[in-house]
């Protein structure tokens, strides 16, 4: 393939053993990054599966994204993986598993950026459209999102098969067929690269509005470009060119593009989930409760409520209509633990005397 022969000449002129050395950096940094993608996706997916309060339309974007990232991130750890254990006899091999994964990787890689662009149509309409209604929208995201990769992934997959003679599943990505996924994915990341570019002039446009400084409109407007760059996945654009004539271009290039490509699921989780303030208040709402339900004595909030079940007796209320379970409720505010100690052990003794008195009426 005329690629890998441009590959071998570029390596042979930069020495015998650089170009390995710079692919086993390489592959370091990309196991660093896909296991802390891997655990920080986990770790995010959780939180957004096990609070009520995070389950709204926008978080439902954000869980598909995850769910396509981790995918891509565990198909792609299964074949670095079963490569380190043996180069020579892999277990993949075995019963076209190597094309399995390789379809199934492809698929989650593809999803993955049909994801970010929702992730970036979702922000341009919310900060460019005055009137947008999300809800109707939702299920139309959910068909780009899933279906829409699985097309092009079988497509490309029949082609595959179809050319069996001339296709090499090592080099899959140097076939020119395969633009039948890439050439979807590199609109995404243009696509994804005008929204930036309008969302930044959106808001230059509203903080001049506002009468701030140029310095801070300016750093405003890098920050927004900077945490969004990672998530609507223009990094990519890094793997279109990989040649270079010297050898720590190519290694700068090499340690930059696969640095980005494998953390991108951590910088994902980080910006999405872990600085989410509603996250962080979710979690912190959760820790004063269980701490508060665990120790009567450590109380975050000064208001507490208690809730007291009292059932009416027929012959207590002097024969008159039977009535329900009431609850009754009350809020007492309490100034510290002492008085909350004492109204507390107030109310034990007159819940017995009340008992007493109901016990005396019945007999």
């Amino acid at each position: 393939m005329p690629q890998i022969r441009e590959l071998a000449i570029m390596c042979n002129q930069f020495g015998d053993n650089i170009c390995p050395q710079i692919a086993r950096i390489t592959r370091c940094i990309e196991m660093v990054g896909l296991s802390f993608s891997l655990v920080s996706l986990v770790i995010s997916l959780y939180i957004f599966f096990s609070y009520r309060v995070l389950k709204n339309n926008r978080t439902k974007i954000h869980k598909n994204l995850f769910i396509a990232t981790l995918l891509q991130v565990i198909f792609r750890l299964l074949k670095y993986i079963d490569q380190s254990l043996d180069p020579s006899h892999t277990f993949l091999e075995q019963l076209y598993l190597n094309e399995i994964c390789t379809a199934f990787l492809e698929y989650a890689k593809t999803a993955m950026f049909m994801w970010m662009f929702i992730e970036g149509l979702y922000l341009h309409n919310m900060i460019t459209v005055t009137v947008f209604q999300e809800y109707s929208y939702i299920k139309i995201y959910c068909y780009i999102g899933w279906l829409v990769p699985g097309l092009m992934t079988l497509v490309w997959l029949i082609v595959m098969l179809v050319k069996a003679a001339e296709s090499t599943w090592k080099y899959y990505y140097f076939l020119s067929y395969y633009w039948i996924l890439e050439g979807p994915r590199s609109t995404v990341i243009v696509v994804n690269l005008l929204f930036l570019l309008n969302i930044i002039r959106v808001l230059i446009v509203k903080l001049r509005e506002s009468h701030t400084s140029e310095i801070q409109q300016v750093r405003k407007a890098v920050r927004a470009a900077i945490f969004l760059l990672p998530l609507m996945g223009i990094s990519h654009i890094l793997f279109f060119y990989y040649k270079f004539n010297e050898a720590w271009k190519f290694a700068l290039w090499s340690f930059s593009a696969y640095f980005l490509g494998t953390f991108q699921g951590f910088f994902v989780a980080v910006l999405y989930c872990f600085l989410n303030g509603e996250v962080q208040s979710a979690i912190r709402n959760s820790f004063y409760l269980h701490m508060s339900l665990r120790n009567h004595d450590y109380t975050p909030c000064r208001n507490f409520t208690l809730i007291s079940i009292a059932v009416d007796d027929s012959r207590v209320q002097n024969f008159q209509s039977h009535r329900r379970d009431t609850t009754v409720i009350t809020e007492l505010t309490m100034d510290d633990t002492n008085t909350l100690k004492s109204s507390s052990k107030n109310a034990e003794e007159e819940t017995d005397t009340a008992l007493v008195g109901m016990k005396n009426t019945s007999e």
